[in-house]
């Protein structure tokens, strides 16, 4: 029991001076206690009300937000609340965001592909939608111990997901449906730049055709080094945390499509995204209004 709760309980019988001695208190301590009583008690009702609306939202991101983009959430839906008391909240009732796990090796390089020249030299933004992207294939783990490959083309002016192929195989006709994807959402992709690693499948000379078809310019970090390709690589890793949960694979095939379909759209549509200024991709590239295409899209 609260020391102090003890004194207020008692100190009729044994009066106050006296329990404030054994429970070893001053009797200042002890009365600026009772003083405060009811703001504490306020304080308390309040902090109740915001960790059921925490909830709600931690909830409605399948578990996967943090303190920052439930502070976003939260303050748009108009609640004036600093991150330090969502944080604080959050530790008394036990939640928090998922957390990135260790990735899985999914590029092999080719050492006889021609040299691509790095275009975008770690520099993940861009003033206008559909001008430069970035993309990475990952695996999928299913039961059994076997695998579906996700390969990806993401804005780097609204970090969406423009384009996505997912296959049974890693060959170079996953990227190139990714990147057909790609342009079928923008409706074309004449003059943008795609930043890759030096897999197979992106050195390949049917990839390069693709890019040529589409008006595309190819570009590729130093081999060997994820951070030049860095943005791709943390999508992965965020889309696995956070559909897999914690889980080591899907049970099946079609259970591990629809979970990945219903997060992608909410990726684009719905996930707060902090270099956005926790607004989505979409609402975003709402506000950048910047070309009738994306502005189409997005409606």
């Amino acid at each position: 029991m609260n020391r102090f709760q003890f004194v207020a309980d008692h100190q009729r019988r044994y009066g106050v001076k006296r329990l404030c001695t054994i429970m070893g208190i001053a009797r200042s301590s002890f009365y600026y206690w009772r003083r405060t009583t009811s703001a504490r008690a306020a304080r308390q009702t309040a902090d109740a009300q915001l960790a059921a609306r925490i909830r709600t939202v931690h909830r409605a991101s399948e578990g996967t937000y943090g303190v920052p983009r439930i502070t976003a959430e939260l303050r748009e839906n108009g609640e004036v609340v600093n991150h330090k008391r969502i944080a604080r909240v959050m530790k008394t009732i036990g939640l928090a965001g998922l957390r990135l796990r260790r990735r899985h090796r999914t590029t092999v390089s080719d050492p006889a592909a021609a040299k691509i020249p790095d275009l975008i030299g770690r520099d993940f933004t861009a003033d206008q939608a559909n001008t430069k992207y970035v993309g990475d294939i990952t695996y999928l783990p299913l039961a059994g111990g076997k695998f579906r490959y996700l390969a990806t083309v993401i804005d780097l002016a609204s970090r969406r997901l423009a384009g996505w192929a997912v296959a049974d195989h890693m060959r170079a006709d996953l990227v190139i449906d990714a990147l057909h994807a790609a342009e079928r959402t923008r409706g074309s992709l004449t003059g943008a730049v795609f930043h890759s690693d030096h897999g197979a499948q992106y050195c390949s000379r049917a990839f390069a055709d693709a890019c040529r078809k589409a008006g595309v310019t190819q570009s590729m970090g130093a081999i060997g080094s994820s951070a030049d390709n860095a943005l791709a690589e943390s999508f992965n890793a965020t889309c696995k945390r956070e559909i897999l949960q914690g889980r080591r694979a899907w049970d099946t095939e079609l259970e591990a499509h629809l979970d990945l379909f219903r997060w992608l759209h909410r990726y684009n549509n719905v996930r707060r995204h902090s270099r956005l200024g926790h607004r989505s991709p979409i609402t975003y590239e709402r506000a950048l209004r910047t070309t009738p295409t994306t502005l189409a899209e997005a409606a």
